[in-house]
Protein backbone atom coordinates (compact mmCIF):
# COMPACT_ATOMS: atom_id res chain seq x y z
CA UNK A 1 0.00 0.00 0.00
CA UNK A 2 2.87 2.39 0.73
CA UNK A 3 4.18 1.90 -2.82
CA UNK A 4 0.74 2.61 -4.31
CA UNK A 5 0.38 5.68 -2.08
CA UNK A 6 3.77 6.92 -3.26
CA UNK A 7 2.82 6.42 -6.93
CA UNK A 8 -0.46 8.26 -6.38
CA UNK A 9 1.29 11.14 -4.58
CA UNK A 10 3.84 11.59 -7.34
CA UNK A 11 1.11 11.39 -9.99
CA UNK A 12 -0.96 14.02 -8.16
CA UNK A 13 2.07 16.30 -7.78
CA UNK A 14 2.80 16.24 -11.51
CA UNK A 15 -0.84 16.92 -12.40
CA UNK A 16 -1.15 19.81 -9.92
CA UNK A 17 2.07 21.35 -11.17
CA UNK A 18 0.77 21.17 -14.74
CA UNK A 19 -2.64 22.68 -13.99
CA UNK A 20 -1.09 25.55 -12.04
CA UNK A 21 1.13 26.62 -14.94
CA UNK A 22 -1.25 28.86 -16.86
CA UNK A 23 1.18 29.48 -19.72
CA UNK A 24 1.30 25.77 -20.52
CA UNK A 25 -2.48 25.55 -20.48
CA UNK A 26 -2.72 28.50 -22.88
CA UNK A 27 -0.09 27.00 -25.17
CA UNK A 28 -2.20 23.82 -25.24
CA UNK A 29 -4.69 25.77 -27.33
CA UNK A 30 -2.43 28.04 -29.36
CA UNK A 31 0.27 25.67 -30.65
CA UNK A 32 -1.98 23.01 -32.27
CA UNK A 33 -4.24 25.75 -33.62
CA UNK A 34 -1.29 27.35 -35.43
CA UNK A 35 -0.29 24.03 -36.98
CA UNK A 36 -3.81 23.16 -38.08
CA UNK A 37 -4.77 26.55 -39.49
CA UNK A 38 -1.54 28.06 -40.80
CA UNK A 39 0.51 25.02 -41.83
CA UNK A 40 -2.54 22.98 -42.83
CA UNK A 41 -3.91 25.79 -45.00
CA UNK A 42 -0.54 26.43 -46.61
CA UNK A 43 -0.10 22.80 -47.63
CA UNK A 44 -3.70 22.14 -48.63
CA UNK A 45 -3.33 23.07 -52.31
CA UNK A 46 -0.08 21.15 -52.74
CA UNK A 47 -1.67 17.98 -51.38
CA UNK A 48 -5.13 18.18 -52.94
CA UNK A 49 -6.18 14.83 -54.38
CA UNK A 50 -2.97 13.06 -53.42
CA UNK A 51 -4.29 11.36 -50.28
CA UNK A 52 -8.03 11.22 -50.92
CA UNK A 53 -8.93 13.54 -48.04
CA UNK A 54 -8.21 17.17 -47.27
CA UNK A 55 -4.74 17.85 -45.95
CA UNK A 56 -6.09 19.41 -42.76
CA UNK A 57 -8.09 16.25 -42.08
CA UNK A 58 -4.95 14.22 -42.69
CA UNK A 59 -2.74 16.14 -40.27
CA UNK A 60 -5.37 16.45 -37.51
CA UNK A 61 -4.42 13.10 -35.88
CA UNK A 62 -0.77 13.96 -36.56
CA UNK A 63 -1.05 17.20 -34.60
CA UNK A 64 -2.54 15.25 -31.70
CA UNK A 65 0.46 12.92 -31.90
CA UNK A 66 2.81 15.91 -32.01
CA UNK A 67 1.20 17.42 -28.92
CA UNK A 68 1.49 14.13 -27.05
CA UNK A 69 5.13 13.72 -28.09
CA UNK A 70 6.33 17.21 -27.22
CA UNK A 71 4.44 17.36 -23.92
CA UNK A 72 5.55 13.88 -22.88
CA UNK A 73 9.20 14.52 -23.63
CA UNK A 74 9.07 17.86 -21.82
CA UNK A 75 7.96 16.07 -18.65
CA UNK A 76 11.50 14.79 -18.26
CA UNK A 77 12.51 18.28 -17.19
CA UNK A 78 10.80 17.62 -13.85
CA UNK A 79 13.64 15.26 -12.93
CA UNK A 80 16.22 18.00 -13.46
CA UNK A 81 14.16 20.58 -11.59
CA UNK A 82 13.64 18.20 -8.70
CA UNK A 83 17.37 17.51 -8.61
CA UNK A 84 18.20 21.22 -8.65
CA UNK A 85 15.87 22.04 -5.74
CA UNK A 86 16.67 18.98 -3.68
CA UNK A 87 13.23 17.38 -3.96
CA UNK A 88 14.60 14.39 -5.88
CA UNK A 89 17.02 13.63 -3.06
CA UNK A 90 14.13 13.56 -0.60
CA UNK A 91 12.20 11.17 -2.83
CA UNK A 92 15.14 8.85 -3.38
CA UNK A 93 15.85 8.48 0.36
CA UNK A 94 12.17 7.79 1.11
CA UNK A 95 11.28 4.18 2.05
CA UNK A 96 9.84 3.39 -1.38
CA UNK A 97 11.36 1.70 -4.40
CA UNK A 98 12.74 3.74 -7.25
CA UNK A 99 10.53 1.74 -9.56
CA UNK A 100 7.51 3.31 -7.83
CA UNK A 101 9.07 6.75 -8.19
CA UNK A 102 9.57 6.23 -11.91
CA UNK A 103 6.10 4.77 -12.44
CA UNK A 104 4.53 7.64 -10.50
CA UNK A 105 6.29 10.19 -12.68
CA UNK A 106 5.35 8.30 -15.85
CA UNK A 107 1.69 8.26 -14.85
CA UNK A 108 1.76 11.95 -13.90
CA UNK A 109 3.49 12.98 -17.12
CA UNK A 110 1.17 10.79 -19.16
CA UNK A 111 -1.89 12.38 -17.57
CA UNK A 112 -0.59 15.88 -18.34
CA UNK A 113 0.18 14.95 -21.94
CA UNK A 114 -3.22 13.35 -22.50
CA UNK A 115 -4.99 16.42 -21.08
CA UNK A 116 -3.02 18.64 -23.43
CA UNK A 117 -3.62 16.34 -26.39
CA UNK A 118 -7.34 16.26 -25.63
CA UNK A 119 -7.53 20.02 -26.16
CA UNK A 120 -6.75 19.48 -29.85
CA UNK A 121 -10.09 17.72 -30.30
CA UNK A 122 -11.79 21.04 -29.59
CA UNK A 123 -10.50 22.30 -32.97
CA UNK A 124 -11.82 19.38 -35.01
CA UNK A 125 -14.69 21.47 -36.41
CA UNK A 126 -12.19 23.92 -37.92
CA UNK A 127 -10.85 21.22 -40.24
CA UNK A 128 -14.20 19.50 -40.90
CA UNK A 129 -13.33 16.41 -38.86
CA UNK A 130 -16.34 14.96 -37.08
CA UNK A 131 -15.30 13.80 -33.62
CA UNK A 132 -18.12 12.40 -31.53
CA UNK A 133 -17.86 11.41 -27.89
CA UNK A 134 -17.49 7.77 -28.97
CA UNK A 135 -14.51 8.61 -31.19
CA UNK A 136 -12.88 10.59 -28.39
CA UNK A 137 -13.38 7.77 -25.86
CA UNK A 138 -11.83 5.23 -28.25
CA UNK A 139 -8.91 7.57 -28.98
CA UNK A 140 -8.25 8.21 -25.28
CA UNK A 141 -6.63 4.84 -24.41
CA UNK A 142 -4.53 5.06 -27.57
CA UNK A 143 -3.27 8.47 -26.44
CA UNK A 144 -2.46 7.05 -23.02
CA UNK A 145 -0.44 4.22 -24.58
CA UNK A 146 1.49 6.66 -26.77
CA UNK A 147 2.43 8.85 -23.80
CA UNK A 148 3.69 6.02 -21.59
CA UNK A 149 6.65 5.33 -23.87
CA UNK A 150 7.31 8.97 -24.72
CA UNK A 151 7.31 10.11 -21.07
CA UNK A 152 9.66 7.24 -20.29
CA UNK A 153 12.06 8.51 -22.96
CA UNK A 154 11.96 12.02 -21.48
CA UNK A 155 12.54 10.79 -17.92
CA UNK A 156 15.33 8.48 -19.05
CA UNK A 157 17.16 11.24 -20.92
CA UNK A 158 16.70 13.64 -18.00
CA UNK A 159 18.16 11.04 -15.62
CA UNK A 160 21.35 11.10 -17.69
CA UNK A 161 21.53 14.90 -17.99
CA UNK A 162 23.08 17.31 -15.52
CA UNK A 163 21.60 20.60 -16.74
CA UNK A 164 18.50 22.04 -18.35
CA UNK A 165 20.55 23.21 -21.33
CA UNK A 166 21.82 19.70 -22.06
CA UNK A 167 18.33 18.26 -21.78
CA UNK A 168 16.92 20.93 -24.11
CA UNK A 169 19.44 20.10 -26.83
CA UNK A 170 18.95 16.34 -26.57
CA UNK A 171 15.18 16.69 -26.37
CA UNK A 172 15.06 18.64 -29.64
CA UNK A 173 17.45 16.18 -31.27
CA UNK A 174 15.10 13.31 -30.38
CA UNK A 175 11.74 15.07 -30.83
CA UNK A 176 12.12 16.34 -34.37
CA UNK A 177 13.11 13.05 -36.07
CA UNK A 178 10.37 11.19 -34.19
CA UNK A 179 7.81 13.76 -35.31
CA UNK A 180 8.79 14.31 -38.93
CA UNK A 181 9.39 10.61 -39.66
CA UNK A 182 6.11 9.46 -38.10
CA UNK A 183 3.91 10.37 -41.03
CA UNK A 184 2.20 13.06 -38.97
CA UNK A 185 2.59 15.69 -41.70
CA UNK A 186 3.07 13.61 -44.85
CA UNK A 187 2.11 10.05 -45.81
CA UNK A 188 4.99 7.64 -45.37
CA UNK A 189 4.39 6.49 -48.94
CA UNK A 190 5.67 9.92 -50.04
CA UNK A 191 9.06 9.24 -48.42
CA UNK A 192 11.99 7.83 -50.39
CA UNK A 193 12.43 4.09 -49.73
CA UNK A 194 15.42 4.45 -47.38
CA UNK A 195 13.53 7.01 -45.27
CA UNK A 196 10.45 4.83 -45.23
CA UNK A 197 12.48 2.10 -43.55
CA UNK A 198 13.55 4.55 -40.86
CA UNK A 199 9.89 5.35 -40.20
CA UNK A 200 9.27 1.68 -39.46
CA UNK A 201 11.37 1.92 -36.29
CA UNK A 202 9.78 5.22 -35.23
CA UNK A 203 7.30 4.38 -32.43
CA UNK A 204 5.25 7.51 -33.08
CA UNK A 205 4.50 6.18 -36.58
CA UNK A 206 2.24 3.54 -35.08
CA UNK A 207 0.65 5.95 -32.63
CA UNK A 208 -0.25 8.47 -35.33
CA UNK A 209 -1.54 5.72 -37.61
CA UNK A 210 -3.72 4.29 -34.82
CA UNK A 211 -5.18 7.74 -34.13
CA UNK A 212 -5.77 8.30 -37.85
CA UNK A 213 -7.63 5.00 -38.17
CA UNK A 214 -9.74 5.79 -35.11
CA UNK A 215 -10.55 9.41 -35.89
CA UNK A 216 -10.90 9.37 -39.69
CA UNK A 217 -12.46 5.89 -39.77
CA UNK A 218 -13.30 4.77 -43.32
CA UNK A 219 -11.93 7.96 -44.86
CA UNK A 220 -8.39 6.73 -44.21
CA UNK A 221 -7.00 3.44 -45.48
CA UNK A 222 -4.00 2.33 -43.47
CA UNK A 223 -1.33 -0.13 -44.50
CA UNK A 224 -1.49 -1.62 -40.99
CA UNK A 225 -4.50 -2.97 -39.10
CA UNK A 226 -5.28 -1.21 -35.82
CA UNK A 227 -4.27 -4.17 -33.66
CA UNK A 228 -0.82 -4.20 -35.28
CA UNK A 229 -0.28 -0.54 -34.39
CA UNK A 230 -1.43 -1.14 -30.82
CA UNK A 231 0.87 -4.14 -30.37
CA UNK A 232 3.82 -2.08 -31.62
CA UNK A 233 2.98 0.76 -29.19
CA UNK A 234 2.60 -1.60 -26.23
CA UNK A 235 5.90 -3.34 -27.04
CA UNK A 236 7.63 0.04 -27.20
CA UNK A 237 6.05 1.13 -23.90
CA UNK A 238 7.18 -2.00 -22.08
CA UNK A 239 10.70 -1.70 -23.45
CA UNK A 240 11.05 1.99 -22.53
CA UNK A 241 9.56 1.57 -19.05
CA UNK A 242 11.99 -1.29 -18.39
CA UNK A 243 14.97 0.70 -19.70
CA UNK A 244 13.88 3.89 -17.94
CA UNK A 245 13.35 2.12 -14.63
CA UNK A 246 16.80 0.56 -14.85
CA UNK A 247 18.54 3.85 -15.60
CA UNK A 248 16.50 5.85 -13.08
CA UNK A 249 17.24 3.29 -10.37
CA UNK A 250 20.93 4.12 -10.80
CA UNK A 251 20.37 7.86 -10.34
CA UNK A 252 22.49 9.29 -7.57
Amino acid sequence: MSELRAIYTLWLREVKRYTREKTRLISSFIQPLLWLIIFGSGMRLASTGLIGISYQEFIFPGIIGQTLLFTSMFMGISVIWDREFGFLKEILVAPISRISVFVGKVLGGSTDAVIQGSFVFLFSFLVSVHVGIDTFLVSLPIMVLITFGMVSIGLTLASLMESLESFGVIQTFVNLPLFFLSGALFPISFFPPWLGWVSVVDPLTYGVDALRITILKGAWTSANPLYYDLLAIVAFDLAMIAIGTLIFSRTK
